[in-house]
């Protein structure tokens, strides 16, 4: 399968964005440079999650087991453009299956560790794996178990093969099936060509069905050159993975740009501070990413950071919610760390706020560069590769002066084609220029030279106050900057009146207290306009979240409304 038509391909080649290389070959390059350094390493706790010991490999030890598992899967029916499903921690297993379908020609498609058999009713038919690749025993979950009952069902036909000993549930056991295959070297097909499908990842589905993304190894390379080229990194940097392997962010954003610096992966799953943060020091991280949140709470309790050695640490990404301009400086001029402002979506949408583009910390937490658009240049080579446009949601017409939000929307280097099999809601994801509709809401910002766009919110989030547009966005960030406040999300309750009101939703920190009259008055000193103060607060645990960590403001609404 080809996701990119042949037209593109050739001109992307042509202008030097899209290099041809397959990710094998860049794999190869990295084993003969670095044989016997570390390449891949387990989070300590992978006994405690998986019941199996922590692994490291080097890179020959890694390309030995990638062979290996060419050879297992070649030996139960996988061949060229034949689709393997895994659902797996980040364990190294996980980067090994990516590597083994790169140098097969197969197609990987990996699946959150949190989707249970409803999700995967509506995918596997979607995609009729050749393969499901799991494990029994994950946080006490039997994912083995669960295939199989799909299996029982006829949703899926897909042979189970697990990383756990012993097999279950008419599932193979990788170790077993290891011991068997040939221990001869499994050569790429020669004709491989970098436009073939490499992955299909899914989006988190918060709006109905979940959403393949195809994409082959010219979409990933040039994902991670942009990465490497965004964070400054360098050959032989060690990188610390929080993401799940199932989407751009982990494979695009942490595998590729390991693979293109030939350094270090350091594997983190699930989110677990004291752990992250030991890795962080023990593994001499350069790179790594973190939410918002998380950054501005370890500023505010410096004793965590004070028995801590981040030298090695030079940058860390950071994105999916507004950051704090504070934080993003205080890291900088405290720590020598720079904040990357990240920006993107599974379908290829990329922005990146880097201290090169944007040297001021505190502009950096709230702006993001115009890559791309007319009239506007970089000196970075990434920028030259995409497209930006604004765009009136109402009149259709381009927005090119600062102050009107408009949605932003995306074409070039990293964008994909089309949703798998569906191609009504590939239609609509895209304008009749080809450029991306990314559904979110950016404007000009004012008194950049027009330089810069700033994020305004998901055209579906605003909230509309007696015809007065609110950036919930916005409101979530001044909320948690009250020292009571963990988290936060802004929400609409319906009002006869003014249509719309604003509800903030909050997650306190430890024994904590907060009433909505301390609330407005904290958001009052912030010189916040008064139509944008909630007007109901209502307190919960936690916050509401997909399956990529994201913040689904939508399932709110029935807090909100109470």
């Amino acid at each position: 399968m080809r996701p990119s038509p042949p037209e593109r391909v050739a001109e992307y080649r042509r202008l030097g964005w899209w290099s041809g290389r397959t990710i094998d070959q860049l794999f190869a390059d990295a084993v003969r440079a670095r044989t016997d350094e570390i390449a891949l390493v387990d989070a300590p706790n992978r006994m405690a999650l998986t019941g199996s010991a922590p692994q490291s490999l080097t890179f020959r030890e890694a390309n030995a087991r990638v062979d290996t598992l060419c050879q297992v899967l070649a030996g139960v029916g996988v061949g060229r453009g034949d689709i393997v499903s895994t659902q797996l921690p980040n364990v190294v297993e996980g980067v090994l299956c990516f590597l083994a379908c790169a140098r097969m020609g197969a197609i990987l498609s990996p699946l959150a560790m949190t989707y249970r058999a409803h999700e995967l009713r509506q995918i596997l038919p979607s995609i009729d794996p050749k393969v499901a690749i799991t494990l029994d025993r994950f946080h006490g979950f039997d994912h083995v178990a669960m295939i199989a009952g799909l299996r029982a069902e006829g949703a899926t036909s897909a042979q189970i093969i697990t990383l756990s000993d012993g097999s279950t549930n008419g599932a193979y056991s990788l170790t077993d099936l290891a011991a068997k295959a040939s221990p001869e070297p499994f050569a790429s097909p020669a004709d491989l060509d970098a436009a073939e499908a490499l992955t299909i990842c899914w989006t988190s589905g918060t709006e109905a069905m979940p959403k393949g993304v195809p994409r082959h190894h010219d979409h990933w390379v040039v994902n991670g050159e942009a990465l490497v080229e965004a964070a400054g990194l360098r050959t032989g940097d060690a990188i610390l993975n929080p993401f799940p392997l199932i989407n751009i962010a982990a494979i695009g954003g942490m595998v590729m740009t390991w693979l293109l610096c030939q350094g270090r992966l350091v594997q983190h799953h699930p989110f677990d501070l004291p752990l992250f943060l030991r890795q962080m020091q023990d593994e001499k991280i350069t790179y790594t990413v973190a939410p918002p949140a998380v950054l501005t709470m370890l500023l505010q309790n410096e004793a965590l950071l004070a028995n801590l050695d981040l030298s090695n640490l030079r940058c860390m990404g950071s994105g999916s919610a507004p950051l704090p301009p504070w934080m993003v400086r205080r890291w900088q001029e405290q720590y020598g760390v720079t904040i990357m402002n990240v920006f993107g979506s599974n379908e290829g949408a990329s922005l990146f706020s880097t201290a090169t583009a944007i040297p001021d910390p505190e502009q950096r937490a709230m702006y993001f560069p115009r890559f791309g658009a007319p009239g506007v240049d970089w000196p970075a080579a990434f920028p030259g590769k995409i497209r930006t446009r604004l765009v009136d949601l109402a009149t259709g017409e381009d927005i090119v002066a600062p102050g009107r939000e408009g949605e932003l929307r995306i074409s070039g280097a990293m964008t994909f084609d089309g949703y798998w099999n569906a191609p009504e809601v590939t239609k609509a994801a895209f304008d009749d220029e080809g450029f991306f509709r990314t559904g979110d809401l950016f404007e000009i910002a004012p008194d950049t030279d027009d330089r810069f766009y700033r994020f305004v919110g998901r055209s579906k989030e605003i909230i509309i106050r007696g015809g007065l547009n609110i950036s919930p966005a916005e409101l979530d960030g001044l909320i948690e900057s009250h020292p009571a406040v963990r988290e936060a999300c802004c929400a609409a309750y319906p009002d006869e009146r003014l249509g719309e009101r604003v509800c903030a939703v909050v997650a306190l920190r430890p024994d904590q207290a907060l009433t909505l009259e301390e609330l407005t008055a904290h958001l009052r000193a912030r010189e916040l306009a008064t139509f944008k103060l909630p007007e109901k607060l209502r307190i919960v645990d936690a916050l509401p979240r997909n399956a990529l960590g994201k913040v689904v403001r939508r399932d709110l609404a029935g807090v909100a409304a109470t």
